[in-house]
């Protein structure tokens, strides 16, 4: 099949060096077993795109010596989807180490409540990133906490809170208390506006402009 064919590359493509066209690979991909014309239209542009964009690779200047995170969300806006989309990407040296765009695995029933899932997601992922450098401590002597940045003041003020607030569901009380548990030793979380928020392309379609103007924050460079 030969649309099953193109996703499986751009695919392996979105998944070591371009984290810019991740999100609309991971949309065409839940199409692979029956595409329509529109998402045969889609996944041209995708390539038209990335034709434009040949000689893009992640450059790494060395600096700042700092994992650094961006956290964000998309709710259902697609009558078609019943499930948000969570984005998350960590940047060391200048450049991208580690992104993502999936969806997500419960249903939210808001804003806040998709940014919390996603955070949650980003969270663990620097747990991981963070425990990476510690082991090469050949490397870093000393790994300070990763530093995430979230778009949502809901979700912020909400896990200011000292303790968990009771008008959330079982699923998002667990998200809430995982959080708080990391925020203790491996994150520290501030606000960023949704326009410098560079994960915002994973959970989202943008622009052409917004989405190359994002991918050299991400480190993206002829």
């Amino acid at each position: 099949h030969k649309y099953s064919q193109i996703i499986g590359s751009l695919l392996y493509i979105s998944n070591r060096t371009r984290p810019d066209i991740s999100y609309a690979v991971g949309r065409l991909s839940r199409y692979t077993s029956n595409p329509s014309q529109e998402h045969w239209t889609a996944l041209e542009r995708v390539l038209k795109y990335l034709k434009g964009t040949i000689d893009y690779s992640l450059i790494y200047s060395g600096h700042p010596d700092l994992l650094e995170g961006y956290s964000d969300a998309n709710w259902v806006t697609d009558s078609r989807q019943v499930k948000s989309t969570s984005g998350f990407i960590f940047l060391f040296g200048g450049g991208a180490i580690s992104w993502g765009s999936v969806k997500q695995t419960i249903i939210a029933r808001s804003t806040s409540d998709a940014e919390l899932i996603a955070l949650d997601t980003t969270c663990l992922e620097a747990e991981w990133l963070r425990n990476l450098l510690l082991d090469l401590s050949f490397l870093f002597k000393i790994v300070p906490p990763v530093h995430v940045h979230c778009d949502s003041t809901a979700v912020l003020d909400l896990l200011a809170q000292e303790t968990v607030n009771a008008k959330l569901n079982r699923h998002l009380q667990i998200r809430y208390k995982s959080i708080k548990r990391l925020m203790r030793d491996y994150v520290t979380l501030d606000f960023v506006r949704s326009e410098e928020n560079l994960s915002d392309p994973l959970t989202k379609g943008l622009s052409r402009k917004k989405i190359l103007d994002s991918s050299r924050g991400m480190g993206l460079s002829p």
